[in-house]
């Protein structure tokens, strides 16, 4: 037997490689920390999700240790049938307790919970899912795998969003879905006024909170804290690999809510469980997040430092509020040149480019941390303002 034909797949690494949209991602040679080791050399790190520095927290890390002593490396099963470990259990309690809610469900990861808990709260084309037009990828592929009817409204655009409800009134099952803060440009969903609507046209509403965790919300407890709606969203998803420093999935709701996912998520039901060291890790980032409040505070101070920097330098910022902060070029080629004069002088800020934005809305993705000190901030301002007028942008 011949392997099949594969000669499509080079055709389609020429085609990516001709428009520079390959993906080649560099080699972090240390651990994730606003001052690294990249590619063999001393790096700035601006492209991290890692806002409240706790990757290399002590108390993480150290929980990590003891857990892999105690339990191992593996679960040894998935979690429906002998993989539930009491840690597990431990780090549910802690999540539904930061989120100000009655239980919670720690799978895989951000992106198994949008896989595996969108198909199971539709069945069919009676049904309908109502997305903003900006939804991350893994929220696109969990619609997919579903027969809802699907309606998309213009991002953040709540006109919008009551014409398709009121489009759609005589569906059975409404799903409102939104991510709270928007990866690529750093805004955030105005939830009350979505909920407002939700409430009026009787539809449920799924927030994605990946990137508002530990950021959002007086203590960062999230986009839900923010508004002040805890136990009036349906479905608050996340991560614990952004803010949360470690790796693994979140859906925080009620009691019934939990039962239902863990009962119809086919992410959840056919994944290994988390490793004991990581669900140890999940609980000890959230203990610290809520027992030392000034990592959230010193992420706030860089943000709004940097922003107003850039700003003043005469860069565009477009509509961020949080710390993922853009630097917008406009073409793909001014923020490829960008991201390479960045690169030589030693600071990683990725250039974003179609297709993951609008042709003419390249730009440099920063991201702040709470590691990062006010030194290295002006040390970066400095390069961008020598960067800036070789590109004509400031």
């Amino acid at each position: 037997h011949m392997p099949g034909d594969m000669s499509w797949m080079k055709t389609r690494f020429d085609e990516l490689s001709e428009k520079s949209l390959l993906w080649e991602p560099p080699t972090l040679e240390s651990p994730n920390e606003p001052r690294c080791r990249m590619d063999g050399k001393p790096t700035i790190m601006l492209s991290a999700n890692n806002y409240l520095n706790l990757t290399t927290h002590p108390k993480v890390k150290q929980a990590m240790l003891d857990a892999t002593e105690k339990y191992g490396a593996g679960s040894g099963s998935v979690r429906a049938i002998a993989g539930t470990m009491d840690i597990h259990l431990e780090a549910e309690k802690k999540v539904a307790e930061f989120k100000g809610v009655e239980a919670s469900l720690i799978y895989s990861a951000g992106y198994t919970v949008n896989v595996g808990l969108i198909p199971a709260l539709v069945t069919g084309p009676q049904d309908v899912i109502i997305s903003d037009a900006l939804n991350h990828g893994s929220i696109i592929d969990g619609v997919r795998l579903t027969k809802a009817s699907r309606g998309v409204y213009a991002h953040n655009d709540m006109g919008e969003l009551e014409a398709v409800l009121k489009a759609h009134e005589t569906s059975e099952r409404k799903l409102i879905i939104t991510d709270g803060v928007f990866s690529m440009d750093g805004d955030i969903a105005p939830l009350d006024e979505v909920n407002k609507l939700a409430e009026e046209y009787g539809a449920m509403v799924y927030v994605d909170d990946c990137h508002g965790e530990g950021v959002l919300g007086e203590k960062g407890a999230g986009i839900v804290a923010h508004f002040n709606l805890q136990g009036k969203v349906d479905f608050e998803t996340g991560s614990f690999s952004k803010a949360l420093g470690v790796q693994g999935g979140i859906l925080a709701g009620t009691e019934m809510t939990r039962t239902h996912a863990l009962n119809h998520s086919r992410s959840w039901l056919l994944s290994g469980s988390q490793p004991p060291g990581v669900a140890a890790a999940q609980k000890a980032a959230i203990e610290v997040l809520m027992d030392e409040p000034q990592h959230h505070a010193r992420l706030w101070e860089n943000t709004d430092y940097f922003r107003k920097e850039l700003q003043s330098l005469g860069f565009d910022t477009g509509n961020s509020v949080t710390p993922i902060i853009p630097v917008m070029c406009g073409e793909s080629s001014v923020a490829k040149a960008m991201t390479k004069a960045l690169g030589d002088e030693g600071v990683m800020a990725g250039a974003i480019v179609f297709p993951m934005v609008a042709r003419d809305k390249a730009r440099i993705r920063t991201q702040m941390s709470a590691g990062l000190t006010r030194d290295d901030l002006d040390e970066v301002l400095r390069l961008f303002e020598k960067v800036g007028p070789k590109l004509d942008l400031i």
